[in-house]
């Protein structure tokens, strides 16, 4: 197919789809599936992937904003930013502005729902109309007029409806449609998976929490509520939501293609060499790295080494920063700066740093965060 019959099928689609009351953008590179640069960079950055037991369709992390301050601080901008899971990467990217950002999971799964992720962020020209995709609810005036509002409204507003069969049923093609113009070879499983989250998304609306699937809830994991409404230190919101120029360079982001999801291991053999081999080829140099609380499991594992050398292959600066969580338990206990109330503290390290020290425990490596 080439690139202009695609096109014509997009807006094919685009038109039959708009007639359910939930207009469709058609993408402004339309192109046949196979064809796109992002399907080739998600393909050669990519290694086989494994298995965790949780879906981690939102963060656990309450305190993932508190390192903002340090960033700031320490000038953390720009480059080219990796980091693992869900959506806690894109207030990450809209307070560090990178060229261009990679997204690294172990799970398949995890590229399944950011091309959920990206799909939203191209169809959905506000915040507003973002959240409404998400949840699967229709505001009630245009979407455009909600770009002042406050995410307190949003979220009222939100609250105040449901989601209706028809609007689902018209918004799921929608998706479904977009997602088939990235180019990303999914199987029948896949698709039934990026519906699965998405429908878990619209059941639980803002009281979506983080599950697991072999350990039992804890209860400070937060919703999504929350975690839209957290402060950094300073006791300032930093949530990518909380203003429209937030979400807008992260969508811009998306619509560039230059938010990449990678099936990989942090200690694997392919992915984060492919990532530090596409990041010279840009020209850019890394400006964080997000690992949650991946260390902790590396070290379990007994490839904490092979991470390191991972690690080395990235382009870095004097300003590069690992940004690492902690969770309840001796090592948080240990944290001298836990901020009260929180099962979770979010530390920073200079890359530099990192790598001038050798770590033979996983609280030796905590002990050279802040």
């Amino acid at each position: 197919m080439t690139q202009r019959s695609a096109r014509a099928v997009w807006l094919a689609i685009s038109a039959v789809l708009a007639v359910g009351g939930l207009q469709f953008h058609g993408p402004a590179h339309a192109q046949a599936p196979g064809s796109n640069r992002f399907a080739q960079q998600v393909r050669e950055l990519s290694e086989p992937g494994g298995s965790f037991d949780t879906d981690n369709l939102i963060s656990n992390e309450r305190s993932y904003l508190h390192v903002l301050p340090a960033l700031k601080q320490g000038r953390v901008a720009g480059g080219a930013y990796v980091g693992v899971g869900p959506d806690q990467n894109f207030s990450y990217i809209a307070a560090i502005r990178p060229s261009v950002a990679y997204v690294i999971d172990v799970r398949r799964d995890n590229l399944l729902l950011h091309l959920l992720f990206k799909a939203l962020f191209e169809m959905s020209e506000t915040r507003a109309e973002y959240l409404g995709h998400l949840f699967g609810r229709r505001l009630p005036t245009a979407p455009d007029q909600w770009r002042g509002a406050s995410l307190e409204q949003i979220a009222a507003q939100l609250d105040a409806v449901s989601p209706r069969g028809e609007d689902v049923q018209v918004l799921r093609r929608q998706v479904d449609a977009r997602i088939a113009g990235f180019g990303i070879p999914l199987s029948a499983s896949d698709v039934g998976t990026i519906e699965r989250f998405h429908k878990t998304f619209i059941d639980a609306g803002l009281s979506l929490k983080f599950q697991s699937w072999g350990r039992a809830p804890r209860s400070y994991y937060p919703t999504y509520r929350e975690l839209l409404f957290e402060t950094d230190r300073a006791r300032q919101r930093g949530n990518f939501l909380i203003d429209e120029e937030g979400y807008q360079f992260v969508r811009g982001l998306q619509q560039r293609d230059a938010i990449v999801p990678v099936v990989g291991n942090l200690a694997g053999p392919k992915a984060m060499s492919a990532i530090g081999r596409a990041m010279k080829q840009r020209g850019e140099e890394l400006s964080a790295l997000y690992v949650s609380n991946v260390e902790l499991y590396l070290f379990q594992d007994g490839v904490f080494p092979r991470y390191v050398e991972n690690l080395g292959t990235l382009p870095r600066n004097g300003r590069s920063v690992i940004i690492r969580s902690v969770f309840s338990g001796p090592a948080l206990w240990s944290m001298p700066d836990t901020l009260p109330g929180y099962a979770s503290a979010s530390l920073v390290q200079r890359v530099d740093e990192f790598a001038s020290r050798r770590y033979r425990t996983y609280g030796e490596l905590l002990g050279n965060s802040r």
